[in-house]
């Protein structure tokens, strides 16, 4: 007996003791130190925590960019007149912005009333015109009438297509109710006239994947889905998911191999290069811009980085809304390896950013070459020769 009370007592006591705190799933030794505290203050909201950074890094700031630039994804004022072309390339002319094009397509009389105001006024080679598609109610025989009208907008003036807007895929409906989908047989007509008139087609599809999911407080885009409703499209009575959206895009891109298609926003692949760097190994007829995505960019300089740097030829220079401020924000981040810096809207972005430091090589072409080699109407003056 005392023989197996003294075996049972050094087995015990040799067995391994369970380490303090993971018993009870917390970490490996002992509580955190903050785990099972409140503040002692009421703590600041969302919009009010603002730290300043202590950190002491090199800064450089960048308020014109190194070569000229093609901004594909701009969205200036309407051009009404000759006055107000003249009035935006002044804004542009301190940022090294060569020229924009407004992606507020129009079509018909429209477009001649902005494409004479260009021609009009003092810098007819500074702003290019893209047009538009009105995909409101595409039944029956539409696509060949887009696609006329396609042709009479390009013989008007218009260098491309787009923005294609994100109502088509979430909003837009045929006649008989159902979602007009991405990759609709009757819209083939369009893209492959397009593709007969060697232009690109700039499409926006879906917005960012977040905007999809659940509004909780995982969500990084907590803020400005709460700031913005009409962004939720958490409903799936109401609205296709993110993937069903990308599945369509992806389909319409495989059907169209000869038609140049330029994706807004990094196709919303942002957080996600390898993907987007997968479609652009599909599809040599792929490009992209960076309109609206620093974010992503800046929060990831090496991935980015590499990327960048393995599909120079495929990416272009996109900003969005047209806030001449915003601009060295781009220009910091792709042309220095500054550390840790504001980004200028905080309800997209609660991180820093930093820069991703671009080759003088790759820069030009994100910033004009690769515009020039998919839009052959563009102007070559001002731009570098090689």
């Amino acid at each position: 007996m005392r023989r197996t009370v003294l075996v049972l007592a050094v087995a015990v006591l040799s067995a391994p003791l369970p380490l303090q705190g993971q018993r009870e799933g917390r970490g490996p030794f002992r509580p955190r130190p903050a785990e099972g505290r409140d503040p002692e203050v009421t703590p600041p909201t969302i919009r009010e925590y603002k730290p300043r950074s202590t950190l002491v890094v090199p800064q450089h700031q960048v308020p014109r960019a190194r070569f000229p630039v093609v901004d594909i994804h701009g969205h200036p004022p309407t051009l009404t007149g000759p006055d107000i072309v003249d009035r935006i390339v002044e804004s542009m002319d301190p940022l090294n912005l060569r020229v924009i094009v407004q992606a507020n397509g129009r079509s018909g009389p429209s477009l001649k009333q902005s494409v004479d105001a260009i021609r009009a006024s003092r810098h007819p080679d500074r702003i290019v015109m893209f047009t538009t598609l009105d995909l409101r109610s595409v039944g029956p025989g539409a696509g060949r009438t887009l696609a006329a009208q396609l042709e009479a907008d390009i013989r008007a003036g218009a260098l491309g297509v787009g923005e294609i807007m994100k109502s088509f895929g979430l909003f837009f409906r045929k006649p008989d109710g159902s979602r007009l989908k991405l990759d609709d047989t009757e819209l083939d007509a369009v893209w492959e006239t397009a593709a007969r008139l060697k232009i690109p087609v700039f499409i926006h599809v879906a917005d960012p994947a977040e905007f999809f999911e659940p509004m909780d407080y995982k969500n990084e885009r907590w803020l400005e889905l709460s700031l913005f409703p009409d962004r939720r499209y958490q409903d799936r009575t109401r609205f296709p998911s993110f993937e069903e959206l990308m599945a369509e895009r992806d389909r319409m891109l495989l059907k169209h191999p000869n038609t140049v298609f330029v994706l807004a926003h990094l196709g919303w692949h942002g957080n996600d290069l390898a993907r987007l760097g997968r479609l652009f190994d599909k599809h040599p007829n792929l490009y992209t811009e960076v309109g609206a995505v620093l974010y992503d960019i800046g929060r990831q300089p090496r991935t980015a980085h590499d990327f960048f740097v393995k599909y120079q030829d495929r990416i272009l220079f996109g900003k969005d809304s047209y806030q001449p401020d915003e601009y060295p924000y781009y220009w910091r981040v792709f042309e220095t390896n500054d550390e840790y810096f504001d980004y200028y809207r905080d309800y997209h972005a609660f991180w820093k950013l930093y820069g991703i430091g671009l080759p003088d090589a790759v820069l030009r072409k994100v910033y004009f070459a690769n515009a020039l080699r998919i839009m052959p109407g563009l102007q070559r003056a001002g731009f570098p020769a090689n």
